[in-house]
């Protein structure tokens, strides 16, 4: 019969040791996935991420037939002036217009391209977040969301400022604007209106 080994206090230790090192580890791992979604709370990264991208792609789209619109226009001109004339010069720089519209036209096919790898990129970001979730599951949401986050560097009052342009629905309209400058008063109308939150955002 082979006696079982009894364990050192040194095995103790480095087992203790061990399982510390364990336990840091996925404790660094739940702060890791509550800075990235935090169970309960509305600033989820992988749907402002998405939001973005699919306004990337939306304002692309809008922007690539507002060119080509133009350009068929263009077009249309340009033969209209050719119908008007014999002049061979005047031809000859028409058929040169004719030329770069139709090199506009193949450009634009890039939107399908951005919208094609977009795309990809949102089905990498849901594969990501599937992940997370499974994580989040795993450890229970009430454990994830108490997780201490760092969140990161402060910024400073200029980069505090630059949210680049905002979503649809998001962020102060055009008319709060105007009805600023225009010393209008701001007070919140029954209907809606600007608060006095909306014009400090106009000021940072």
């Amino acid at each position: 019969m082979v006696m079982a080994r009894v364990p050192s206090d040194k095995d103790v230790d480095v087992l203790k040791s061990e399982l510390f090192g364990l336990f840091e580890h996925i404790q660094k791992i739940r702060r890791e996935i509550a800075a990235i979604r935090r169970p309960g709370e509305s600033n989820d990264h992988f749907d402002q991420m998405s939001d973005e991208l699919d306004a990337i792609v939306e304002h692309t789209e809008v922007a690539t037939n507002a060119i080509m619109e133009n350009v068929e226009g263009i077009s249309d001109l340009v033969m209209f002036v050719r119908s008007k004339t014999d002049d061979a010069d005047i031809i000859a720089a028409l058929t040169k217009v004719d030329d770069h519209a139709g090199e506009i036209f193949t450009a634009c096919s890039f939107q399908d391209i951005t919208g094609q790898r977009i795309t990809k990129v949102v089905r990498s970001l849901k594969f990501v977040e599937e992940r997370v979730n499974a994580l989040i599951g795993m450890w229970g949401s009430t454990a994830v969301a108490s997780s201490a986050v760092d969140e990161g560097p402060e910024k400073d009052a200029d980069a505090a400022l630059l949210n680049g342009p905002q979503l649809a629905g998001q962020g102060v309209s055009q008319d709060d604007v105007d009805r600023l400058l225009n010393g209008a008063d701001m007070t919140p109308a029954p209907s809606g209106g600007a608060s006095q939150s909306d014009i400090d955002k106009l000021f940072g």
